[in-house]
């Protein structure tokens, strides 16, 4: 994150409020909640981290051993944590209501919010490890058991990409040199056109519905989860082996991402951004009940929104705009949030084939990301812009599952 250090600023100083600051809920308690965030994608080295802080603020060491170790108040948590971190569109009041209603594992509206925001925050964070690289691996040698493998030497290599889904990201030795640079040029003219067009020509609203329920539809053809399983090993950084250490921590370790849209069902209620957004809704609800955090959170989602070094790859003064929306959107399209006012047919003209793959691999299952898939788009970008990526699709994920979230604590108050 260093890379970006205005965004590093502010990605601190949310982080050290929710876990440090004056907050509803105990430190350990903090500490623990991100635990069991990390936990359901396996990413073992958040777990690690805050297991040392658990211990280091007074956190009781038994509850290290497992969930049905803890007050039943924190494992009352496990349902929001697990639809939060895979499907929050299925989040709705009566699971709040479920708990905060009166009784001894009751949670205040206060405390479940600082949870809530702590949950996203280390979901999220649990895809920009992965997409970054952060790979411990097992060796006994080492007292916790593990080792931290950075991969902060990527590199920006020749692998080729012909736009189909085992190519794009995943497939053995066919692979033919491609002239990236092309594609940079042709990209930053579709950006172009996009920019002029818009000028031109208004998108009907009809247009733009229709574009979105392409784009949902198609995403469904992109990293289909059963395909995972059909590449050769040598592809993937590590077998997703959930181990002990990880699978104490989490309950109904089966349950994942499903598409929002899933094949053959028509109809689902897409969450229409605005009916609840955050800027008019969700800011002033976390505010009120976990103050001084909403700003915070709002600053630092503006921040990485509008970062821009008006660059690409070698060329100067660059309006990234479209781009930087295209991706965040896409996010939110994943997690069936539609803007009225966006035309989804941006999507496909901005982002190619392999860097879907991408996006939806560090959003939905960061767990699987490779190092070959985080390779095989945009090869002529530096690694500060492909970490600028990671730190859009983080935000747009945390802020989505937000919304879902803050929408049914909405729908309980009122």
């Amino acid at each position: 994150m260093s890379l970006h250090t205005q965004y590093l600023e502010s990605f601190l100083r949310s982080q050290f409020y929710m876990l440090r600051m004056d907050g509803p809920l105990p430190l350990p308690d903090r500490h623990y909640i991100a635990i069991m965030a990390a936990a359901r994608h396996q990413c073992s080295y958040l777990i690690n981290m805050h297991v040392d802080e658990f211990l280091k603020t007074g956190g009781i060491a038994e509850w290290l051993n497992g969930l049905e170790y803890v007050p039943q108040r924190l494992r009352n948590l496990n349902e929001i944590n697990k639809l939060l971190a895979h499907r929050p569109w299925l989040i709705t009041k009566e699971h709040i209501q479920k708990l905060v209603k009166t009784g001894e594992n009751n949670w205040s509206l206060p405390e479940l919010v600082h949870a809530v925001v702590l949950l996203t925050h280390y979901h999220a964070l649990a895809s920009f490890v992965f997409g970054s690289g952060i790979n411990p691996e097992r060796d006994p040698g080492i007292a916790n058991g593990f080792r931290l493998i950075s991969v902060s030497s990527f590199c920006v290599c020749d692998l080729a990409n012909d736009n189909s889904i085992e190519n794009a990201s995943l497939a053995g030795s066919n692979f033919g040199i491609v002239d990236s640079l092309g594609e940079l040029e042709a990209l930053m003219e579709r950006m172009k056109r996009l920019q002029e067009d818009r000028e031109d020509e208004e998108t009907t609203r009809e247009e733009m519905t229709t574009c979105f329920e392409k784009e949902k539809k198609e995403s469904l053809f992109v990293v289909p989860g059963e395909s995972f399983h059909s590449f050769p090993h040598s592809d993937f950084e590590d077998d997703m082996i959930v181990t002990a250490d990880v699978s104490r921590y989490i309950e109904d370790p089966g349950f994942g991402y499903e598409d929002f849209a899933r094949r053959g069902e028509e109809h689902l209620p897409t969450f229409r951004a605005q009916d609840y957004t955050w800027e008019n809704h969700g800011f002033s609800l976390v505010n009120r009940l976990y103050s001084d955090i909403g700003h915070l959170l709002d600053e630092k989602f503006r921040m990485v929104y509008n970062l821009t070094y008006n660059t690409m790859a070698t060329h100067e003064d660059v309006d990234t705009t479209t781009l930087r929306r295209a991706l965040f959107n896409y996010v939110h399209c994943m997690f069936g949030i539609r803007y009225d006012d966006y035309d989804y047919g941006e999507v496909n003209q901005l982002l190619e084939r392999s860097l879907k793959v991408y996006i939806k691999t560090v959003t939905c299952y960061p767990e699987r990301t490779t190092k070959r898939m985080y390779d095989s788009y945009w090869r002529q970008f530096t690694h500060s812009e492909k970490v600028h990526v990671n730190l859009l699709l983080m935000e747009a994920r945390m802020q989505a599952e937000l919304l879902y979230a803050l929408r049914a604590i909405t729908r309980h108050l009122t």
